[in-house]
């Protein structure tokens, strides 16, 4: 029409344009774009993938301090405890061994609180990580709680033992490091044939950083070592589900140790009446038993041993005092009082929480109600009176103190000072301290007195008679005065014996405990070499080096002269270097935590090769004792640790580097290798 085209909007495609033009397409046109379309979408999918499998790491912090921290780590499906800012692993939980095949990633339930991360199993268990405050400047902690959420589950946390990690930990049969037993029979009286122990709550590794695991004191721990190498912690199956919790402490140097309560007061001392002599004379009567005394204490005097203190045993102190064996009728006339001279001895006496069902003592108090409620008993559904539960003690059926009641303590105190004034005696011994596996097996015992409150209980009740006075366990009683009785040893060279005694000092000692009574020198238990004069001169050599002498066998009765002249020096040593030496590093001990008996790697807490040495321990850090622990050996390679130092040997007066390893070190049967710094 000769007219101008109205004009588009710019910018915008014609509707119908495009719609006639893609309608005009030929098929095979259509199907090359929706291929294009495809090709897009995959490869926008492939890109994403690649991403986060290049861009995002392969661990994420889950929670973090200033000395480490945990990480989950994508591969293996597994939290990771590690050190910074070294970065070393010190521990991997495989959450999705429990009870997973494929491990999910982590999801936080505590995300809301940053100090904490919980991850959970379905309906089967609950990990709960935290961090803590530390007991000690320069020390991160992580509370870790494993929760089962069913009756039925077993908790199993494994350690596995490879070399250059050791672990130390309160075992009676004790090799050192850890890793190298084979069982652990129970500190306290578990089921051994298992491998099962109930164990000090605290357990030290040597890595470089310093770790220590702490069981929390309420956890009923059982430890045992598998057939793979692996050292588990063990919640059991049944009844209530008892959550599994401990606390893992870093340190840059040494492992710290968890605060044991308030500082021990300044006047808990090593017994200046050492030695410790125990009686195992004849014990028919109580004349027997004044004769008996007096004969070894004469024939002490007169080989010149220094008379130390007597030790008289739990059956030896009834018959002597005069007081639970005697008829009812005739107690006036056997007045302890006039039973013994106090002035004549120094005495320890030996009681126990346990009554056999048989003794005066148990029968009387039957015949009171208030009395008869002082042992651990049945209550009555519907009226009635209690039945006291009966257990082993010593070969006869007993009845155990209840420590729970205030009433029944105040009983036992009372007897205690009142044997004690009436027989003389310097130190009150209390055996039996240690929980009842087999009674707690058979019924489960009181809450108060649950796991270890027992001997926590029992321990601050004899805290009233002194510190003169000796336990035979000390569950959370190292700031305690009282003395700790080591459990007694097998009298052979095997590490149920000799070859144990050293790991067992440094254990004791890195819990708190550092004033205890070892066992007597060569052994209390039956062995597989009765009477080896070889045994007990080593024995004697290294308990000359700790807090109290203590000896069942005396000298004369086992071996030749030289070995009772050796005795007489070694006391002589133990009174005139050991003893003050031990009151330096008790002000130390006070003053900041450090144990008295220390490993050779707190002076060399990088160096690997100290970490495997069983044999050697140091008294504060200028001396060091290397005792001879094999039998006929007459050299040994001695660690000299702290690089930088220099030792000399007491004997010869020669000079040696620290940080090395002296080579088939020359020790006589007569001699034992000892180095100040």
């Amino acid at each position: 029409h000769g007219s101008m085209p109205l004009a588009r909007p710019a910018g915008r495609i014609p509707d119908a344009a495009w719609t006639s033009g893609f309608r005009e397409m030929t098929e095979p046109w259509k199907g090359a774009v929706g291929c294009l379309g495809v090709a897009v979408f995959f490869a926008m999918t492939i890109g994403i993938i690649s991403w986060q499998a290049l861009e995002q790491p392969p661990e994420e912090w889950v929670l973090r301090g200033r000395a480490g921290g945990v990480l989950w780590e994508r591969r293996r499906g597994a939290l990771l405890l590690r050190a910074l800012p070294g970065g070393r692993t010190l521990a991997l939980v495989a959450v999705g061994s429990v009870p997973a095949a494929e491990p999910p990633p982590p999801r936080d339930r505590c995300w809301q609180d940053g100090g904490q991360f919980c991850y959970a199993w379905e309906e089967d268990a609950e990990l709960r990580l935290s961090l803590e405050p530390p007991p000690a400047p320069d020390t991160e902690c992580y509370g870790v709680q494993w929760t089962p959420l069913r009756p039925d589950i077993v908790l199993k946390v494994k350690r596995k033992q490879r070399a250059g990690i050791c672990w130390s930990g309160s075992i009676r049969r004790l090799w050192y490091p850890l890793g190298s037993a084979l069982s652990i029979p129970g500190a306290t009286g578990a089921r051994t044939q298992r491998s099962w122990a109930r164990a000090e709550t605290l357990l030290s590794s040597s890595l470089p950083e310093g770790v220590t695991v702490t069981v929390a004191p309420d956890v009923p721990l059982f430890l045992s070592l598998e057939t793979d190498r692996q050292f588990c912690l063990e919640t059991r199956a049944g009844g209530v589900a008892v959550p599994l919790r401990y606390l893992l402490c870093l340190s840059p140097d040494h492992p710290v140790l968890p605060a044991q309560g308030a500082n021990p007061p300044p006047w808990l001392l090593p017994p200046r009446r050492s030695p410790v002599w125990r009686y195992h004379g004849p014990e028919g009567s109580a004349a027997k038993i004044k004769r008996g005394l007096r004969a070894l204490a004469k024939r002490l005097k007169r080989h010149r041993l220094q008379e130390g203190v007597l030790a008289l045993g739990e059956h030896g102190t009834a018959i002597l005092a005069g007081v639970d064996q005697a008829p009812v009728g005739r107690r006036k006339r056997q007045d302890p009082a006039h039973a013994w001279d106090p002035s004549q001895l120094r005495l320890a006496i030996t009681l126990s929480p346990y009554a056999g069902v048989a003794s005066p003592l148990f029968l009387r108090s039957l015949r009171d109600p208030d009395t008869a409620a002082f042992w651990l008993s049945l209550q009555p559904r519907l009226g009635g009176r209690a039945v006291p539960l009966l257990t082993p003690w010593k070969g006869h059926l007993s009845a155990r103190l209840n420590a729970s009641s205030e009433a029944a303590l105040g009983w036992f105190l009372a007897r205690a000072r009142r044997l004690r004034r009436a027989l003389g005696a310097a130190y009150v011994v209390v055996e039996g301290a240690e929980g009842d596996a087999v009674l707690e097996e058979a019924l489960p015992p009181p809450a108060e007195l649950a796991g270890d409150r027992y001997t926590t209980a029992l321990a601050a009740a004899l805290v009233t008679l002194g510190n003169a006075t000796v336990i035979s366990a000390g569950t959370r009683s190292g700031h305690l005065p009282l003395f700790l009785r080591m459990s007694p040893r097998r009298a052979d060279w095997s590490h149920a014996g000799l070859k144990g005694l050293v790991p067992s000092v440094l254990h004791y000692s890195l819990l708190g405990y550092n004033f205890f009574i070892p066992d007597a020198v060569g052994g209390s238990l039956a062995g597989d070499t009765p009477g080896d004069a070889e045994l007990y001169v080593r024995w004697l050599q290294i308990v000359t080096f700790l807090p109290v002498m203590a000896f069942g066998t005396p000298p004369w009765l086992c071996c030749d002269a030289w070995v009772l002249n050796l005795t007489r020096q070694c006391i002589q040593r133990h009174r005139d270097f050991v003893v003050p030496l031990l009151l330096k590093h008790s002000e130390e001990w006070l003053r900041s935590g450090h144990p008295i008996f220390r490993p050779a790697w707190w002076l060399s807490p990088t160096d690997p090769v100290a970490f495997t040495v069983e044999d050697e321990f140091l008294i504060g850090d200028e001396v060091l004792v290397a005792p001879i622990t094999e039998k006929g050996q007459r050299w040994r390679d001695v660690y000299l640790p702290g690089e930088g130092h220099r030792w000399m040997d007491t004997n010869t007066a020669r000079v040696f580097d620290g940080g090395t390893v002296l080579r088939n070190f020359s020790a006589s049967l007569a001699e034992v290798p000892v180095f100040v710094k």
